[in-house]
């Protein structure tokens, strides 16, 4: 049977891959999982300076999901060069480096630096993240902004370009009608959706940010209606992440008109939930005679 899924130019072994800010460096999972069987990693969200992110408390369990407020704690492009690249770039599975700044420009200094590096299949811009004071979702929330990013890292790098989109916003379409033009080589959807909780004995805040993102099996059904609604409307590839826990998630995506996925939360819970979603995903696709996973993409019926 035949996994592999294309990114425009970055061909993936299989659809599944892991989410930012989920799965560390690859690294800190290799004792659970077989890290060479993965389709790709999408690595810690990176900035040009080393950040310590957001104060404690930053991280909540909720009904069904999780509330996290962590602020790109990063150790910086130059130590992730130096420190964490060497590890990767001997993977099979394809690297991404997920990245953030504050201006336009600081993501066009990043883009170029990560250039350099061949040992990655390419960079998922990150315009969604509710966690941080600049940058992030102000990004993502106004089409002319988001492409004037994309446009920016495009010209300083001849990597594969994903850009990860929020459902905070009235038409996500939109957003990702203007980054595709702008020369987008794929959309990743959708980012936490932004939350909060109160400590009612202390009337206080949970977070220490007030504002959080929330992620987890909660927000599937949002997830999985915002990536039909985007397939729709571009002709780029689309990675679907939100609440996918098992393999029968990855078929709803695939079905809508996702290429592939991206499992985040879960891995906190279920450090092997991706050897688990690939073993089962073989085994559905053999009882159901499909000989290629592509065969699944976009066979959505909605009448």
């Amino acid at each position: 049977m035949n996994l592999k899924v294309k990114l425009q130019n970055v061909e993936l072994q299989n659809p599944i891959m892991t989410a930012s800010g989920t799965f560390g460096y690859g690294e800190e999972f290799e004792e659970l999982v077989d890290l060479n069987s993965l389709g790709g990693i999408c690595v810690k969200g990176t900035t040009l300076k080393e950040r310590d992110g957001n104060p404690m408390p930053r991280m909540i369990e909720t009904h069904g999901g999780m509330l996290n407020a962590i602020g790109f704690q990063n150790v910086g492009v130059e130590r992730f060069i130096k420190e964490k690249y060497p590890y990767l770039k001997k993977l099979k599975a394809k690297i991404f480096v997920n990245m953030t700044a504050n201006t336009i420009e600081e993501f066009g200094e990043l883009a170029k630096i990560l250039d350099e590096l061949d040992g990655i299949a390419g960079v998922e811009i990150n315009i969604s993240c509710p966690n941080i004071k600049a940058g992030g979702i102000n990004m993502g929330t106004d089409p002319e902004m988001a492409a004037a990013v994309v446009k920016k890292v495009k010209e300083n790098t001849s990597h594969h370009v994903m850009v990860k989109l929020t459902p905070n916003v009235t038409d996500i379409t939109k957003i990702a009608k203007a980054v595709e033009a702008a020369g987008a080589d794929s959309i990743s959807l959708i980012n936490t959706l932004v939350g909060m909780a109160v400590d009612i004995e202390t009337k206080k805040p949970k977070i220490a940010n007030i504002i959080a993102g929330l992620s987890g099996p909660a927000i599937k059904p949002v997830a999985l209606r915002l990536t039909w609604e985007v397939a729709k409307t571009v002709k780029i590839p689309i990675v679907a992440m939100g609440g996918i826990a098992n393999y029968k998630d990855v078929l709803e995506f695939l079905i809508v008109g996702a290429t592939a996925v991206q499992i985040g939360t879960a891995n906190l819970y279920n450090p092997g939930v991706t050897m688990e979603i690939l073993k089962d995903l073989k085994k559905y696709m053999i009882d159901n005679n499909i000989e290629d996973i592509n065969e699944l993409r976009g066979t959505f019926k909605a009448n």
